[in-house]
């Protein structure tokens, strides 16, 4: 991921709004210091430091309103503000300035706001200009901003006061960029279950309108169908007329099945478990697609399947659409042939997998963001419903599915499932 994209706008923004409230606390401490102390007299270049801060920061929110080059203006003002700061603590005392905590602000606003390498840097820069103003004041280079502000201490105890500033600023830096990884995973993983949400919603509201749907079309679909069936046995009919009677019959049928399987997905029937074996019910797919011409000797099945006689707890209708849509659309993306692996695993962890793979022409990003989306098929004349069963069945089972696939490389789907004892033991 490229860092612009890390970058948002309203970071750049709440930064901005710390800088004016970390100016004004540093503003109201300097009048209240001022106005307790009847011999305290104003630090004039401290006010115009805060006041020239202010004026960049008008500039620094006019940016903001452009809008563009965010992560420019993040890297600008963090320099700007680490300079800020350098000379903030070099007319309070120098070496002897307690203000240096204020190199954490720009630190922990770079890991957070741009990257944790930015973090890093801004700590490495921090750590730079404090270095070379502490040891410029000591050793003479750098005048001391007023008289008393030249009292030498040990050179130990500057080295001290050095590496000890250094060490908070990487530590600093370090656990922002702990932070804000962990930030970014956690968005990443939010943004995963939004879509997750989104896909549940909408097979949700797909449940809903099945029931109206299917006293729309399942009944008079039926009407026609067998209207047909009379007709095409008691009228004399052309042979062109018989191949229309043929054609509304084959298109019936398919609408019929269409229905029954977005209704099977829709309205889930009781199911009734017990212990089933996978590897005949996948044994059984295989004979029915074979027979029906689906599954051509083009295709090369290979796998475990046979070897594993693998047993599972559950219901065999639902296995069996399982295995159904999913050979179906491996064999699909095979059209001139291929390889159709079917393994098993397990059970180990207390879980089985089911693998189904294929050599075929593999999916777009765009199709494996739909996958699951019902009605959305990246096949032609595809209904969109057999990845939507699929998962919906493997949910009911709280299970896993993964599917991995590349354009022209080929699709593997595996779906993880719980071992589940008869009786919940």
């Amino acid at each position: 991921m490229k860092i612009e994209r890390s970058i948002e706008k309203k970071h750049v923004l709440l930064y901005n709004l710390y800088r004016l409230a970390v100016l004004t606390s540093l503003l109201v401490s300097a009048f209240i210091i001022q106005l307790s102390s009847s011999d305290a007299q104003p630090n004039l270049p401290f006010y115009y430091l805060i006041f020239g801060a202010y004026g960049f920061s008008a500039i620094f929110f006019g940016l903001y309103a452009w809008g563009r080059r965010l992560v420019v203006q993040a890297y600008v003002q963090v320099v700007f503000d680490l300079l800020l700061i350098t000379a903030f603590v070099y007319i309070s005392g120098g070496i002897a300035s307690s203000m240096y905590f204020l190199y954490l602000f720009p630190i922990i606003a770079a890991g957070l706001v741009v990257s944790g390498r930015a973090g890093f840097l801004a700590a490495s820069l921090s750590a730079i200009l404090f270095g070379l103003l502490a040891d410029g004041v000591y050793f003479g280079f750098i005048p001391a901003f007023q008289p008393e502000h030249a009292v030498k201490t040990p050179l130990g105890s500057l080295l001290v006061t050095i590496f000890v500033a250094w060490g908070v600023f990487f530590v600093i830096a370090a656990m922002m960029s702990y932070l804000a990884g962990s930030l970014r995973r956690t968005r990443a993983a939010l943004r995963v279950a939004e879509k997750e949400l989104i896909v549940r919603e909408r097979l949700s509201e797909a449940g809903r309108v099945s029931a109206s749907l299917a006293h729309e079309i399942r009944n008079p679909l039926a009407a026609i169908s067998g209207s047909v069936q009379v007709l095409k046995k008691e009228l004399a009919l052309s042979a062109e007329q018989r191949d229309l009677m043929d054609i509304v019959l084959k298109e019936s049928e398919r609408v019929s099945h269409s229905l029954e399987q977005f209704l099977d997905f829709a309205l889930p029937s009781k199911k009734v478990f017990s212990v089933i074996s996978l590897t005949d019910i996948l044994d059984e797919m295989l004979k029915i697609l074979q027979g029906g011409g689906e599954l051509s000797g083009k295709v090369e099945v290979t796998g475990n399947f046979r070897s594993s006689d693998l047993h599972y707890y559950g219901n065999a209708g639902q296995f069996k659409q399982v295995f159904w849509n999913l050979i179906k659309n491996a064999v699909k993306a095979m059209p001139e042939g291929g390889r159709l692996r079917l393994d098993f695993l397990g059970p180990q962890r207390k879980e089985i997998g089911i693998v189904v793979a294929d050599s075929g022409r593999g999916m777009t990003e765009e199709d494996k963001k739909h996958l699951f989306e019902p009605f959305y098929s990246g096949f032609e004349n595809g209904r969109g419903l057999g990845m939507s069963i699929v998962r919906r069945i493997v949910d009911d089972y709280d299970g896993r599915i993964d599917v991995r696939s590349e354009l022209h490389k080929g699709t593997e789907v595996l779906i993880t499932l719980p071992v589940v004892r008869p009786g919940g033991a």
